[in-house]
Formats: C-alpha cells, sequence, structure tokens
C-alpha cells in the first residue's frame, strides 16, 4: 500500500482525498519509483481544486514532479538504486503524477538526477526552475547579453520568476522584477533583483509600440502584461513567455515584431525534447546558487497538499512548495 493525492470524477461529483492505494492500481509502465519528494505547482493546485479542467482522464494523482528511487525496472537505462527525476510529460494531467509515494512510468520520460542536487534540491528547483532555466536559454540563444539592457521577470515572487532571477542576477544580468506583493521586495532584492516594480505598471492598455525599455523578459502572466512587455521591448529584444496566470488572450498588434523586430518565444516545460531537458538540468546545476534554494522553497507534507493549492491559487505562497511525501 501506498499513500497518494486522488482525484476522482464520476456521477457523485468530483473528489480529492489523500488515500491509501494497492500497488496493484499503478498503471502500466517499464520503471516503478519509490518518490521521496514531489511539488505543488500551479497546475497542480488547478487541478486539485478542479474549478478549470487540468485532468484529462480519471482517477488521477495529480503532480507534475518526481524524485525517488528506482524499484524495479525493465528500461536499459535505469537500475534499482538509481536515482531519477521527472517533469511534465503529461504527468498529473494524462498519466498518475509525483504526490503520492509511488510511481510507474516509462523509463523514456525519466532523466537521472543530477549528481550536484538531492532529490529535496531538485524538488525546490522543479518544473517550475527548470522552466526558468529553458527562459534564460531562450535569451541567450537569442544573444541576449548582460551588456544589453534590463531584463523583466514577471510572477517574481513566484516558482519560475524566484528562480530566474537568481539564475539570471549570478549570470551578471540587470534584473527588473515585477510583483503585485509589495511585501516582497526585500525577498526578491536578495534573490539579486536589482530593482522591483509594481506589477499594474504592466498591466494597462498599450499603444502598439510604447517607450523601448526591456532587451529582453520572462513572463508567466501572459493577456495584457505580456503585450505591454513586447511593445515596450528594445530593438531586437526577446521575450519568453511560460505562463498564463493573467489570462490566455493576447492583446497585441504586430508593430513591435515588424518595426522593432522583437522575437518572442514560446516556453513548453511539458513536452521538451530530453537534450534540452538534460540541457537545463546541467546548467542549473552550474548557474543556481544553491543556497538561494533554503529562500526560495518550503517543505510541507502530502497531508497539506489539499489546503495548500488553494493558498497558492489565491497568490498567498511565495516561490517553491516541495512534497516530502513520507511526511
Amino acid at each position: 500500500m501506498f499513500k497518494a493525492i486522488f482525484i476522482e470524477k464520476d456521477t457523485a461529483g468530483y473528489r480529492v482525498s489523500l488515500k491509501a492505494l494497492d500497488e496493484k492500481q499503478l498503471p502500466a509502465g517499464d520503471v516503478t519509483i519509490n518518490i521521496s519528494h514531489s511539488t505543488l505547482n500551479y497546475k497542480d493546485a488547478l487541478a486539485i481544486i478542479g474549478h478549470i479542467p487540468v485532468i484529462r482522464q480519471f482517477p488521477m494523482i495529480p503532480g507534475i514532479d518526481l524524485a525517488g528511487t528506482v524499484e524495479t525496472s525493465n528500461h536499459p537505462d535505469y537500475h534499482a538504486g538509481d536515482e531519477v527525476l521527472l517533469n511534465g510529460q503529461g504527468a498529473g494531467e494524462i498519466c498518475w503524477g509525483g504526490l503520492a509515494q509511488k510511481a510507474r512510468l516509462k523509463g523514456d520520460w525519466l532523466i537521472p538526477l543530477p549528481k550536484q542536487f538531492s532529490p529535496h534540491q531538485a524538488m525546490a528547483i522543479g518544473t517550475a526552475g527548470y522552466t526558468a532555466m529553458l527562459c534564460v536559454l531562450a535569451l541567450e540563444q537569442h544573444g541576449v547579453t548582460p551588456d544589453k539592457g534590463e531584463i523583466l521577470v514577471t510572477g517574481a515572487s513566484g516558482g519560475v520568476g524566484s528562480i530566474a532571477i537568481a539564475v539570471l542576477s549570478r549570470l551578471g544580468y540587470y534584473v527588473v522584477a515585477a510583483t503585485s506583493r509589495s511585501q516582497e521586495h526585500d525577498y526578491l532584492k536578495h534573490l539579486g533583483a536589482t530593482d522591483v516594480i509594481e506589477r499594474s505598471a504592466l498591466d494597462t492598455a498599450s499603444k502598439p509600440l510604447e517607450k523601448a525599455r526591456w532587451a529582453g523578459a520572462v513572463d508567466v502572466v501572459g493577456n495584457r502584461i505580456l503585450a505591454h512587455i513586447c511593445a515596450t521591448t528594445q530593438y531586437r529584444g526577446v521575450v519568453t513567455a511560460c505562463g498564463l496566470a493573467g489570462g490566455m488572450d493576447f492583446p497585441v498588434t504586430v508593430a513591435p515584431f515588424i518595426l522593432r523586430g522583437i522575437t518572442l518565444v514560446g516556453i513548453d516545460s511539458v513536452m521538451c525534447p530530453r537534450p534540452d531537458r538534460l540541457r537545463a538540468w546541467q546548467r542549473l546545476a552550474t548557474d543556481l546558487d544553491l543556497a538561494k534554494l533554503e529562500l526560495i522553497a518550503h517543505n510541507i507534507g502530502l497531508a497539506d497538499v489539499i489546503p495548500t493549492a488553494r493558498k497558492l491559487l489565491e497568490g498567498k505562497i511565495r516561490g517553491r512548495i516541495i512534497v516530502d511525501v513520507n511526511r
């Protein structure tokens, strides 16, 4: 038997509970993992609350991240005792995810746990940090170097924003953090932000072009804020878009793209190819100050997941949430 956050939907309604399951109930897969740590992300919280459809089949164990040790394997790359991690790949949406003490899934979805990280540290980074690193890599690939100017990070006190600030500042970029939480200014400065601005300054209807400011941006919000960022990005600047916390609409004109030649890069962390995943985690091992994870992440147990999910959606959670599944 193992414990899991279990979501069911049938004629009786939508139900979420902490439940004991039999290992025989695990789905098909060639690797079985004893999970030590998982995370609670925005997408996981949406799945748990159920207000926005995230889960594609029921019943489901949510959790887009996991770290743990291989128990049994029929996959040639993994053997009993190997430490592994998983990000995305449909976990918690189309296949059972990481908010449990065990998982069985396809070995092709896994990557080896980098030796620089403990499972706890890897989950302090999790999909949010890995997504942040994909954004940084995209900025670099499109020629945005520290000498080009300011880099804007929205949703700055969340998981993606926190890791992005820590990495970008360590690489020498001038980081401007945008947040709606005035009480988090000191936290963001400790992570490495040079300046902090109010999110409301970006949440305005924009002209097709505004005064150019940003050399690059990491945006998790979308909607009018993303449109405003595009309108205020410098000539040949780069905007990376990886979230939709503000909604899926994108009320922008073509002006920033054809008159300033800006680049908008979509960042997908769910189905990202394995070589890019490995590269992102390798760079996190060198470009993230692990000491800052103590500022960014905090721990809960499986029993805390359901009430914490609502707080996360209400914007009351700073940084990353690590779930010790055995606590």
